[in-house]
Formats: C-alpha cells, structure tokens, sequence
C-alpha cells in the first residue's frame, strides 16, 4: 500500500466538478482582480468567524507583514514570537526593520506561558502562533499584552475555523493573519491569505498597504505595496468553503480514530486536544525519541510523513539566537505529522497504525 501525505490528486470527483465549473464561470465573467468572489469570500468569513473586517491578501507572509506595517512595527522595536514556527513569523520581523525575539514553547509547542520574561523597553508586540491548529490560551495572552501595552498579531496560518468560548483564532488580537496555501486546513488551488481585525482604522490601513496605498485607484495616501488576491483563488475557496465543515468533521472522525489506534503505546505521545473545538486538526503530529527510525520505517512500509519542523528558528543562519529553548527543540526531534486530511481512507489509517505498532513492538 502506498499512502502520501497529502496528495491533492485526491479530492472526490463532485469537488473537481465543482471548482471546474467555478474557474469556467470566471473565465466567462472576465474578472480576475477584485470583484465579486473577493467580496463573497471576504463576506462569508468575517460572518463565520465573527470578525468585523476580514480583507483578503496575496498570502500568510504577507498577511503578517501587512499587520506588522499596518500598527507601525518598524526599526528599534521588538516581536517576541514563539522558537518553534514556519519561518514567515520571523521572517517579516525582520522585514519590516523589527527584531524577533525568541521565546520557548510549551509541550504543545505553543508560545510559553512564561513569555512575559522575555518582554523589554523596546517590545512593541507579540505574535502567537496556533501551531499545528491548536490556539494558544488567547484570553491569558491578552491580559498580558494589555497589562504591558503590546500590540497582538495571531499567527492562525493553521487554525482556521478553531475556537474558544464561541471566538475564533485571529479575532483575539489587534490583527490575525491567515494562510489559505493549498496544503492548509482551508486552503486554495495557489498562494492566497487574509487578514482579520476588529478596528476599522487598521482595516483601512491593511487595504492601502496591500493595493499601493490607494483605496481609489491613482489616489495614493501611502506607499503601499501589491499584495491583492487572485480573484480566481477567492472563487476557489468559496468552493472550499462550502464543504469546510464536512472536511472538518472528516478530519475529527480520522484524527479519532488515529487515538483510539494508538492509545496504549509506550514511547509515543499523541495530541489528545486535536479533538478539541481549538484544535482545527490541520496537523496530528505525534512524538517520540525514535523519531526519525519510525519515519525510515514508514517509509518502507509505503507511508508518507513530514517533519514540522526539523529546526527551531534560533539554530537558522538568518535568526540565530543564543538560548536553550528546550521544549521548542525536543519537538523539532520527536515530532512527526501522519497522513491527515479529507480524503485519506479508514483502511489507509488502520495500516498506518498498525505499522506504528508494529514499529514499537
């Protein structure tokens, strides 16, 4: 049996039929930047998550680097961010003059509780990220960021749709940035992203950044960039979305049964909050000190598997940073994400996991 990570090859045949009546209905209306699936989609998220403004973006990293610019984050400030994330978090610190400073996760490899120690003179803001789908303890975070004056920016690149007590992720902080790349939770068929807000001063700003500083085109109020959306990729998602919420009970019942599988296997811990209403599901990253035997094992079992991530961003050349962080580090050498996704089989899971305990007896 050969089972990939993910293969979006797979996707049923209604779905296909689906996004290719879209892109022909698209190529017939003649409108490829801006117009009505760019404000449909805009529309049905800010309804679904709550949010007062949700304006769509070319991609995450721009969606993070639209808010870092959009509160002012510049030269002499400081973003403390988690040592464990997707390097578009740090990256765009640096891009826009700031400096990330790192801080230890949590088990989880969720931004630590303790981060407060890591605030100086110069912190201008906070990014946590909602790694592998699973939110940080948003109101704990924000009673500190308010209690020291910081700005919040929520990285939900892999939580869409998760929530706490009926808020969603990214509606938490002064921005929250969204990722839709096709491998994602909600993703499109190419780069796409959003960001999220409840103030209508940052809305206005984020849109001049992203449309060259104009919301009336030749009529520029700032310098701004092009970071606008496909109107292509907007009428795709709005397919997605359509079945976002069967894809996510399909990712529950299979995340479920990956538990039920493997409960009981000395050596291998597994996220049992994955089933939680804060955790999307978008990963199911398993961990053990045997990482990289099992994932060989796997492997000649005709499994795929992926490494999120294999190094903490401190240990890269562009951020390097002196610090134990230890949490973060144990997980980028036990943790292994396994095959999760809509279109995976029961039959492919049950052999993914006896083949992990196969591995482990």
């Amino acid at each position: 049996m050969q089972i990939p990570f993910l293969d979006l090859k797979r996707m049923d045949e209604e779905h296909k039929a689906a996004l290719k009546s879209k892109f022909s209905e698209m190529l017939d209306k003649g409108i490829f930047s801006g117009g009505d699936e760019v404000n449909f989609l805009e529309s049905q998220i800010s309804t679904y998550l709550k949010s007062s403004f949700s304006i769509a973006c070319a991609n995450g990293t721009d969606a993070l680097e639209l808010a870092l610019r959009a509160l002012e984050i510049g030269a002499g400030d400081e973003v403390i961010i988690p040592a464990m994330t997707w390097v578009s978090t740090a990256e765009v610190v640096v891009m826009v003059g700031a400096t990330p400073v790192f801080w230890d996760t949590d088990a989880d490899g969720l931004l630590a509780s303790d981060w407060e120690k890591a605030i100086t003179s110069k912190t201008k803001a906070v990014i946590p990220v909602h790694i592998y789908g699973k939110m940080v303890d948003m109101e704990s975070l924000m009673e500190m960021a308010r209690k020291y004056n910081l700005f919040v920016i929520e990285d939900g690149a892999q939580s869409f749709g998760s929530f706490q007590n009926v808020k969603s992720a990214g509606t938490f902080g002064d921005v929250g940035c969204l990722s839709f790349y096709p491998t994602k939770n909600f993703g499109a068929l190419g780069e796409a992203g959003m960001c999220l807000t409840n103030s209508a001063e940052l809305n206005k700003r984020i849109r001049l950044l992203l449309n060259h500083g104009q919301l009336v085109r030749d009529e520029h109020e700032l310098v701004g960039r092009n970071s606008r959306i496909d109107s292509i990729q907007a009428g795709f998602l709005n397919v997605f979305f359509e079945k976002f919420d069967l894809f996510q009970t399909r990712r529950k019942i299979f995340a479920n049964m990956y538990l039920e599988g493997l409960t009981g296997i000395d050596g291998l811990q597994f996220p049992t909050s994955i089933l939680k209403e804060d955790h999307t599901a978008h990963l199911l990253v398993i961990q053990t000190v045997r990482r990289d035997d099992l994932k060989l094992f796997l492997r000649e079992k005709g499994i795929g598997t992926a490494i999120h991530y294999p190094h903490i961003l401190p240990d890269l050349m562009p951020f390097r940073s002196d610090g134990k962080f230890s949490n973060a580090r144990m997980l980028s050498k036990e943790g292994l994400s396994l095959p999760l996704n809509p279109w995976i089989k029961e039959v492919e899971i049950e052999y993914i996991v006896k083949a992990i305990r196969d591995f482990f007896t």
